[in-house]
């Protein structure tokens, strides 16, 4: 004979930090009086800059308007153009080595500009996701060296590898990129 009961349900996962579809991985400070050094963070899937602000881009035109120019640290990214194609326009794209190299800025229309902390995309999802919602807090003046130590673990004796996943510890200790 069978219960009159609802079968037991196993508990919900937690949702996922991944957007759906190919959407960025961004999270934004509120709209208010500008503060600290990043308006929030951002955690591309790769280190191709091109490839990756195609999705990002059309995101951040809800906050500046239409995207003028993108700028960049040169080392921390693939060779990219110096325009990138955006719907029915382009967008400057400007590296420089004199940038802060875990950051890209993003400049609308009337100057106005978003700083944005590059979560490197090896990170661990658990640890990404933490220095995300750090760099967005509302109020958070962290510099970028502080949010990501402190988010990676290092501040806590976390060696630097483990925030790696697996394959980029190996490669890293193989030699990794070259900086």
């Amino acid at each position: 004979m069978s219960s009159p009961h609802a079968p037991f349900a196993a508990p919900l996962a937690p949702a996922s930090i991944e957007p759906p579809g190919n959407a960025p991985r961004l999270r934004l400070k509120p709209q208010t009086r500008a503060t600290g050094f990043v308006d929030g963070a951002w955690w591309p899937r790769t280190r191709d800059l091109a490839a990756e602000l195609t999705a990002l881009l059309p995101v951040l035109t809800i906050r500046l308007g239409r995207v003028e120019r993108v700028t960049f640290n040169l080392t921390m990214w693939q060779p990219t153009a110096r325009r990138l194609p955006v719907h029915t326009r382009s967008v400057r794209v400007e590296g420089f080595r004199a940038q802060q190299p875990d950051t890209v800025t993003v400049t609308g229309r009337g100057r106005q500009r978003l700083v944005l902390l590059v979560v490197p995309p090896e990170t661990r999802p658990a640890i990404a996701h933490d220095i995300m919602m750090a760099a967005a807090r509302r109020g958070n003046a962290d510099s970028v060296t502080a949010l990501l130590t402190v988010n990676l673990g290092a501040s806590a004796g976390v060696g630097l590898l483990e925030w790696l996943d697996p394959a980029m510890q190996r490669w890293e200790l193989d030699g990794g990129r070259f900086r």
